[in-house]
C-alpha cells in the first residue's frame, strides 16, 4: 500500500500544483488513500520531495534533481519490494509487479542507471523495459536477479 500512495504522490505532484501537506492529503483521500498527516510527512522525506516555485510564483511539492547515494538506495529498495517476476524476450523484459506498483518501479528502474536501457513503459501491475540490443539482456536480467535474490536474503 505505501509504494501505490507514494506512486500516486509522485504523480498528483508531477501533474499539479501541490503547495501543502493538507492539499496532498485531500488529493490523497479523493484516489481512496486514507492518509495522515504524519503518513504524509514519512512520505515527502522517503520520496526526498523539495519545494520549487512554480511558474505561478507559489512554492510546491517536487521530486528532488540530485543524485547522491540514498536516492539510488531508495530507488533499488522501491524495486526490490514491488517486483514479483520478470521475464524477456529478444531485447525486450516484461517485469510483474505488486498491484499499483508498475509506474514506481519504472521509476526506480529509469533512476538507478541501468545501462543499455532505452526505455520503459509502466502500466498499474506491469512494466516493460526496452534494451538497446538484445545482447545486453542477459547482463540486465543478472543485475535483477542478484536484486531480488538480496531481498530474499534479507527477509
Amino acid at each position: 500500500m505505501r509504494y501505490s500512495r507514494q506512486n500516486k504522490i509522485l504523480e498528483l505532484i508531477s501533474k499539479y500544483e501541490i503547495e501543502t501537506q493538507d492539499k496532498l492529503a485531500a488529493m490523497l483521500r479523493k484516489e481512496g488513500f486514507e492518509v495522515t498527516q504524519a503518513t504524509i510527512s514519512r512520505d515527502i522525506k522517503e520520496l526526498q520531495l523539495i519545494k520549487t516555485l512554480s511558474s505561478s510564483g507559489k512554492y510546491k511539492y517536487a521530486v528532488s534533481k540530485s543524485s547522491d547515494a540514498p536516492i539510488s538506495d531508495r530507488f533499488i529498495k522501491i524495486f526490490k519490494e514491488t517486483v514479483l517476476s520478470f521475464n524477456a524476450v529478444n531485447n525486450l523484459i516484461l517485469i510483474k509487479t505488486l498491484s499499483g506498483c508498475g509506474s514506481a518501479a519504472a521509476e526506480a528502474v529509469d533512476n538507478i542507471g541501468v545501462e543499455h536501457i532505452a526505455g520503459t513503459v509502466a502500466g498499474d501491475n506491469t512494466m516493460l523495459i526496452v534494451v538497446d540490443d538484445e545482447k545486453n539482456v542477459d547482463e540486465i536480467l543478472g543485475l535483477f536477479n542478484k536484486m531480488l535474490t538480496a531481498k530474499k536474503q534479507e527477509n
